[in-house]
């Protein structure tokens, strides 16, 4: 008797819970990829150069430029030379994997050309263009023209999350299920 209502119990229990550790996964990813961008942003102020934050399917190394990708699971913080020629002490910050924190979670930049930022000496968002940018990444950081965005997903998760990065630099990670509101401050707008 006592084992069948433990069944029972446990049997009602286990999909909240599978559905509470797809949310945990979720907000791991979301928060280290929140985290990797302040620190992009931070090194640029830091050393007084563009830090270029880079979303990429390879696995990064230092002084291996990796291409880039908007559903890429690795990434990795670069800070650039400020003109042609320029020679940067240890460009490579440091790296991650996404896959390591949490397997199965989709991260989708918006636009495409997000998987690679550039952020300038005073933490902002900056373009460029420079002909090193193109043969270290393969791309150009490009200024946007409004918020970029990265949805973080997972299926079966409620909470789908996304990191929102503005045009002054502000970083920030909002609910896509809640919108928000003065009494919502963690939904999305």
């Amino acid at each position: 008797m006592t084992l069948t209502v433990m069944t029972i119990l446990l049997l009602m229990v286990v999909p909240s819970f599978v559905g509470w550790m797809n949310n945990s996964k979720v907000r791991s990813v979301a928060e280290g990829l929140q985290n990797g961008l302040r620190a992009a942003q931070a090194e640029a102020i830091r050393r007084s150069h563009q830090t270029a934050f880079v979303l990429t399917g390879a696995a990064p190394k230092v002084d291996t430029p990796a291409s880039t990708t908007g559903s890429g699971s690795n990434w990795y913080i670069e800070v650039l030379p400020v003109y042609t020629g320029e020679t940067v002490d240890t460009p490579f910050v440091e790296g991650g994997s996404f896959s390591n924190l949490a397997p199965g979670v989709n991260i989708t930049a918006t636009p495409a050309a997000a998987s690679l930022v550039c952020f300038n000496s005073m933490g902002r968002l900056v373009a460029n263009n420079d002909a090193t940018t193109t043969k270290n990444f393969g791309t150009t950081c490009t200024a946007p023209t409004g918020n970029i965005t990265y949805d973080v997903t997972l299926t079966g998760a409620t909470h789908p999350l996304r990191v929102l990065v503005g045009l002054g630099g502000q970083v920030r990670m909002c609910d896509t299920t809640r919108t928000l509101s003065p009494t919502v401050p963690d939904g999305c707008p």
